[in-house]
């Protein structure tokens, strides 16, 4: 079992979050146990450019857990382009960034499931991937 993990997952468990904190960490200890659980590169530089200046202390630790860096595939990239031109063309705005579905759309084609607090968004614009979420401790 592959999971991806979402960036507010992993800054719910380095901040700590008061209220999201606990069942990100509880979930990410589950998708451990349960296989392996990776970072696209998205993630990746959205996490270091949080804590810039212990980037690579922050880093270090992620890869120390057992979350390591999986790059996106060409298959996965046009994925998310195809799940975003549809939000745009639906939407009829640009609210969301290209980041979210470079996310999504790694853990759809790379992955098994997607362990992230936006479940929803991800549920409606990704509608065959799999999410854990601490919001509701299921899949979605």
């Amino acid at each position: 079992m592959i999971t991806a993990v979402d960036t507010n997952v992993i800054i719910d468990v380095l901040e700590p979050d008061p209220v999201h904190g606990e069942a990100s960490l509880g979930l990410l200890r589950r998708a451990l146990h349960e296989g392996s659980v990776v970072a696209c590169e998205v993630v990746w530089a959205e996490v270091a450019t949080a804590y810039d200046s212990k980037m690579k202390e922050v880093l270090g630790g992620l890869v120390q857990v057992g979350i390591r860096f999986m790059p996106m595939s060409e298959a996965a990239a046009i994925t998310s382009a195809e799940c975003w031109r549809k939000y745009r063309l639906l939407s009829g705005k640009k609210g969301r960034i290209v980041a979210d579905f470079l996310i999504g759309g790694h853990a759809l084609v790379q992955c098994d499931r997607l362990l992230t607090r936006d479940s929803g968004f991800y549920r409606t614009y990704f509608q065959k991937l799999v999410s854990m979420s601490p919001d509701s401790h299921s899949s979605g």
